[in-house]
């Protein structure tokens, strides 16, 4: 069984996720962006940046080899973990021996009912946090989703490549800002936690990490009505599409269905005190959102 020290040592070795791996026939799959959290303390650490208590549910998403896993366990009343990889689902069932309090299932997170799920495990007394480790190629549609699940969830805390991180904690004007900054602004506050380096992780990535905490604004900037979200994600996806653009041009290039009159998308720019020439990443998130409105 692969274990975790918790004397003498911060890390499972090399040698030991290896050997784990090469005892049921596997290896880190690129395709699916693994790269395994090997650090006990680390979990324990970002258990409690997660602010994960005694009474909290928490779901987790990418399960990996289980160590955070089982850090979670250790302080959470209850974890249900998501885990694609159907060949470390079964070893990880052989092996890691997870209390009673865990549930494993092998599923795409992507693809699963979570809303369901959190509101099936939900009381009026009852947290459910999320927490994440997403690979590069997830992370923005997984975020994106997880954005529909803010009014039931307590917060939700995410692991992700430090590019990725960036993006949700980028200013107007930056390269880094873009659509997800946006939707993100709007509706919630997000903290980075802690960087963590390569050799944190197995295989080690040539790349940073960055935990980050994500919370539901305490007074909700959108209109539930009508889905502003989704609405309000159609506009600033298109503004976004063709970043060298205008933003006038941008929009009838990415969604010219949203564009009847380019001329009234321009005086309204600048009645706003904003160059009719303006990018859309000049805007801040507001404005964008007041120009969602005035389309729609």
């Amino acid at each position: 069984m692969l274990r975790t020290r918790r004397r003498g040592s911060r890390a499972v070795s090399a040698a030991e996720v290896r050997a784990f791996l090469e005892r049921h026939g596997l290896l880190a799959n690129r395709n699916l962006g693994q790269n395994f959290l090997c650090d006990d303390t680390v979990a324990a650490r970002l258990v409690e940046l997660a602010g994960v208590g005694s009474d909290d549910v928490v779901v987790e998403i990418g399960t990996g080899l289980g160590i955070l896993t089982r850090a979670l366990a250790a302080r959470a009343s209850r974890v249900v973990t998501f885990e694609i990889d159907s060949g470390l689902v079964r070893a990880l069932r052989q092996e890691a021996r997870f209390p009673e309090t865990v549930e494993l299932r092998h599923e795409d997170a992507l693809k699963a009912d979570l809303l369901g799920l959190v509101k099936s495990v939900k009381s009026d007394n009852t947290p459910v946090r999320l927490v994440a480790n997403l690979p590069y190629s997830v992370s923005g549609p997984m975020l994106r989703r997880i954005l529909d699940l803010r009014g039931d969830l307590e917060d939700w805390s995410v692991m992700l490549q430090r590019e990725v991180a960036l993006r949700l904690l980028a200013a107007p004007g930056s390269r880094d800002y873009g659509s997800l900054t946006v939707l993100h602004a709007l509706t919630v506050s997000v903290t980075k936690q802690m960087e963590l380096s390569g050799g944190c992780f197995f295989p080690a990535p040539k790349v940073r990490s960055m935990f980050l905490r994500i919370r539901p604004l305490s007074e909700p900037r959108l209109e539930d009505a009508g889905d502003e979200l989704a609405w309000l994600e159609r506009v600033v996806r298109a503004a976004f599409s063709q970043r060298r653009k205008t933003l006038v041009n941008a929009l009838r290039g990415g969604a010219p269905e949203l564009v009847a009159d380019p001329e009234a998308i321009a005086s309204w720019l600048e009645q706003g005190g904003l160059d009719r020439r303006a990018r859309a990443e000049s805007l801040a998130p507001d404005q964008l959102l007041a120009l969602a409105r005035k389309l729609r």
